[in-house]
């Protein structure tokens, strides 16, 4: 269950975050997590990430984009993750692309990075045991409408199965 505020701001990367993520792409470039691809951009501020289904899963042969919007003060807070659309048919995916994955949200440590992100987010895809949507899809993409942020959403971690 979900519900969405609004209200979203963007300001430029701390030198602390700028750094950090600098020490990431380039860890990322010698040693990137198996079924991960990220695409180049000049924006240190924005990733995007391909995202490749693990063999023997639902989700084998797949291929889906995650955008990673890091705030001015990462790693203390959270980046935004979502998948950008169409996102995949997952229990805790909506299909605006937010994530319901508690390490997005109250979780977040700052000693993880955007590796163990995507790692936890092909963990999560691969132990599904099936495709389908959020229950409450069509009324949280109803409540979430003009760019709101999943970080935005009161999340209620439930369920620990898929």
């Amino acid at each position: 269950m979900t519900s969405c505020s609004s209200s979203a701001r963007k300001a430029s990367l701390s030198k602390i975050a700028s750094n950090r993520l600098q020490k990431e792409l380039m860890e990322w470039q010698v040693n990137p997590p198996v079924g991960f691809k990220h695409k180049v951009t000049d924006n240190l501020q924005r990733w995007v990430i391909e995202v490749n289904g693990a063999p023997g899963t639902l989700y084998a042969g797949e291929t889906y984009q995650l955008q990673v919007d890091f705030p001015e003060h990462y790693p203390m807070e959270a980046p935004q993750v979502i998948f950008i659309p169409p996102a995949p048919l997952h229990p805790h995916i909506y299909s605006n692309g937010h994530i319901c994955l508690d390490i997005l949200y109250d979780s977040w440590s700052p000693a993880m990075t955007v590796s163990s992100i995507c790692i936890s987010i092909l963990s999560m895809l691969s132990s599904s045991p099936e495709k389908q949507r959020p229950a409450d899809n069509d009324r949280y993409v109803k409540n979430c409408r003009n760019g709101r942020s999943p970080k935005e959403t009161r999340w209620w971690f439930h369920d620990d199965k898929a």
